[in-house]
C-alpha cells in the first residue's frame, strides 16, 4: 500500500513541478501565441516526462516517461487551439493530465484488474452514497429552494444590487458555505462553523448604514440562516442515521 501511494505522489509531484513550478508566465505566453512552433511546447512537455523518470528511479520502464511527455504534449496542444484560457478550459486541461496519470499509476501498479471491482464496491456502500447524495443536495435542491424563497426580496433588491455586486456572487458564494458546513458537520468540527458564520458577518454586515443597504443586509441574513439550517440539518440526519 505504501508503494503504490508513493508512486502516485511521484506521479503528482512531477506533473505539479512541470505545469506550475517550471513553467513561468513569459514562456506561457510565448507558447500561446506561437502553439505548435513554440520550443518551450517541446522542452515543457519533455520536461514532464523527464521529471517523471527521475522521480519515479525506475529506470527500466523507460516507455513511461515517453508516454507521459507525448500525452502531456497533445493535451496542451489541444488546449492551445482555442482562443480563449478560460476557467474551464483549465480543468478540462488538469482533468486529461490526471487521467492519464492515474490510467499510468494504475499500469504500474497493477490496479486495472481491481478497479471494476473497487468501483462496484463504492456503489454497493450505503455510506458512500448517501455522502454523495447529501454534498448533491446542499450543493443544488438547496440553492434553488434558497432563491425561489428569497425571490420577492431579490427582486425587490435586484435595481440597485446589479451595480454594487458580483454577478452570481452570492449564489457560488452560499454552494461553498453549505459544502465547508457540511465537511465540519460530518468530520464534527462543529465549532468551525461558528467560524465561518463570524467571519461572513464581518465581511456582509460592515459599515451598513443606509435603508437600501439595511434591506441588503436583511436579505444576505435570510439567505444565509436558510442555508445553514438546511445544511446542519442534513448534515445531522447523516451522522444519525449512518
Amino acid at each position: 500500500m505504501e508503494e503504490t501511494t508513493l508512486i502516485l505522489l511521484q506521479l503528482l509531484l512531477a506533473h505539479i513541478l512541470t505545469d506550475f513550478v517550471l513553467q513561468p508566465t513569459s514562456l506561457v505566453k510565448q507558447k500561446r501565441d506561437k502553439k505548435a512552433s513554440s520550443w518551450f511546447l517541446y522542452f515543457h512537455s519533455f520536461l514532464a516526462g523527464f521529471l517523471t523518470y527521475v522521480l519515479l528511479q525506475k529506470w527500466e520502464l523507460w516507455y513511461i516517461p515517453i508516454v507521459i511527455s507525448l500525452t502531456h504534449f497533445f493535451i496542451d496542444l489541444w488546449k492551445l487551439q482555442h482562443k480563449k484560457d478560460t476557467l474551464k478550459l483549465f480543468l478540462l486541461d488538469q482533468l486529461w493530465h490526471i487521467l492519464i496519470i492515474i490510467l499510468v499509476w494504475l499500469y504500474l501498479v497493477g490496479g486495472y484488474s481491481e478497479l471494476i471491482p473497487f468501483i462496484a464496491k463504492l456503489f454497493s456502500s450505503q455510506q458512500f452514497l448517501v455522502i454523495i447524495i447529501s454534498y448533491l443536495l446542499v450543493v443544488f435542491p438547496t440553492g434553488f429552494l434558497i432563491g425561489k424563497a428569497t425571490r420577492r426580496w431579490h427582486i425587490e433588491l435586484e435595481p440597485n444590487s446589479k451595480n454594487h455586486s458580483l454577478e452570481a456572487a452570492g449564489r457560488y458564494i452560499g454552494i461553498f458555505e453549505r459544502i465547508l458546513v457540511l465537511t465540519f458537520i460530518l468530520t464534527q468540527n462543529f465549532s468551525a462553523i461558528g467560524f465561518l458564520i463570524a467571519a461572513k458577518s464581518i465581511l456582509r454586515f460592515s459599515d451598513k448604514t443606509d435603508a437600501s443597504a439595511r434591506k441588503q443586509t436583511e436579505y444576505v441574513l435570510i439567505g444565509t440562516l436558510m442555508s445553514f439550517a438546511i445544511t446542519i440539518i442534513i448534515g445531522l440526519l447523516v451522522r444519525y442515521f449512518f
